[in-house]
């Protein structure tokens, strides 16, 4: 991960995720890992298999919102939960690398995150770098 942070804010029913970082790349790296660690213990998760996958979007709160649903999409198909990520962007180009590992029975689930949803959704720099932001639908 980038060296980014990740934080959470209340939202009703559902949980609102932040993550933080000196860039936007990396912004985006927290914000997947606080998304994954509502559902497992991000330092349990060992870095068995990768998935790799890229998309184009102009907007970045766009691409936040696609960036996570395209990896809770993977998660599902792999039966998986993910704990590191690697963003690159370029333009309108989104390249996204996660690492995890299967579900297993050794593995403590926490709560299962349906969908990264528009509410609350924001993306913004500041001196003190990069925050990306929205509600996650659990």
């Amino acid at each position: 991960m980038g060296k980014g942070t990740f934080d959470y804010f209340e939202h009703e029913a559902d949980i609102g995720i932040i993550g933080r970082g000196p860039t936007l790349p990396a912004a985006f790296e927290a914000a997947a890992c606080a998304m994954f660690a509502i559902m497992a213990e991000p330092s349990e998760v060992q870095q068995r298999i990768s998935v790799q996958f890229e998309f184009e979007e102009t907007d970045p709160e766009f691409a936040l919102v696609t960036m996570l649903n395209r990896l809770l999409a993977e998660a599902r198909l792999k039966q998986a939960v993910f704990s590191r990520f690697n963003v690159t962007h370029n333009g309108l180009r989104w390249k996204v690398e996660a690492l995890g590992e299967p579900w297993n029975e050794s593995m403590e689930r926490g709560t299962e995150v349906k969908g990264a949803t528009l509410t609350m959704l924001s993306v913004k720099s500041s001196e003190s770098g990069w925050e990306a932001r929205c509600v996650v639908d659990v």
